[in-house]
């Protein structure tokens, strides 16, 4: 069922981006963008992780940090009964993970060091599986092609833009300015439909692959406070990979809920609770960002 949600997503986005192929050029634009497009298609299923990780400037996971990573996702991993990926790190002061690859045989995590400094080892192992979930739900490839069509689409709808009404014929300069605004627009709406259902189900299969719900909770709502005032730049560089972390890495304060690809926090953690038969208490208040070691604790 994966392999076949890929494809239609992969139609998709072809459609999508052969119209801005036609819109700057007419119909040979469509072929190009049709060419281009399965070109893009078959790279993104055989690097996608590679792809995703060099955006982020993700490292292999080294060092004490690293090692502490490495035995938490091996744990996991194995007691899921599931290859152990890849584990790499992300110089980023914002507490954040997320997961790429084709399949579970060819998948990485990564963490940021902020998620390692500013989280309990129980927090950090409901955050690793939360990735592990979406490895052996084989939503990793999913993220990763609508990662790469969403930015190659908003880079040809800006080129559509500036010289889509040059061209004699078709739409004008008032269609060339539709597609610009619409071709980005429905490559989010079909990332955002993907991103939520995909986080509540990698939410419960993660608290089943970790035994402990509220472990994740804690670690969602801890994440959220300080992501939304810790910027995480290659992120920001990169807007289309925001989907792929736990938490939406972006701040956009200004931006429409409506097209937020994450779902909601609180529901996220209120069906959460609900797995676990209690409520968590809210997280203290955290100071302003400082590097510091968690405390090891039995996942440490």
């Amino acid at each position: 069922m994966g392999y076949f949600r890929t494809a239609l997503l992969m139609a998709a986005l072809t459609a999508v981006f052969m119209g801005v192929g036609a819109m700057i050029a007419g119909s040979s634009g469509a072929v190009i963008a049709l060419v281009v497009a399965a070109a893009m298609n078959l790279m993104t299923w055989w690097n996608s992780d590679s792809m995703v990780l060099r955006m982020n400037n993700a490292r292999p996971a080294t060092g004490p940090d690293g090692a502490e990573l490495q035995r938490i996702v091996t744990r996991l991993a194995r007691g899921a009964g599931m290859p152990v990926p890849r584990v790499y790190l992300i110089d980023s002061d914002q507490p954040n993970a997320f997961a790429t690859g084709r399949s579970p045989d060819n998948a990485a995590v990564a963490a940021t060091t902020g998620l390692l400094a500013r989280l309990s080892p129980e927090e950090i192992a409901g955050v690793m599986a939360h990735e592990l979930a979406h490895i052996q739900n084989r939503d990793t490839l999913i993220m990763t092609v609508t990662a790469t069509f969403a930015g190659a689409i908003s880079m040809l709808a800006n080129f559509a833009f500036f010289f889509g009404g040059r061209r004699e014929g078709g739409g004008g300069i008032v269609a060339t300015i539709a597609m610009a605004l619409l071709a980005p627009m429905a490559a989010g709406l079909i990332q955002m439909a993907i991103s939520r259902s995909r986080e509540y189900e990698a939410d419960r299969i993660g608290a089943e692959i970790c035994g402990q719900p509220l472990w994740l909770a804690s670690a969602l709502t801890r994440i959220e406070a300080l992501a939304q005032r810790i910027d995480n730049v290659a992120a920001e560089r990169n807007p289309a990979t925001a989907h792929m972390f736990i938490i939406n890495p972006l701040h956009g304060e200004g931006r429409d809920k409506l097209f937020s690809t994450h779902p909601s926090t609180a529901n996220r953690v209120a069906a959460l609770q609900r797995m676990a038969g209690s409520a968590i208490p809210a997280p203290a208040p955290l100071p302003r960002p400082t590097i510091r070691r968690a405390p090891r604790g039995p996942w440490g």
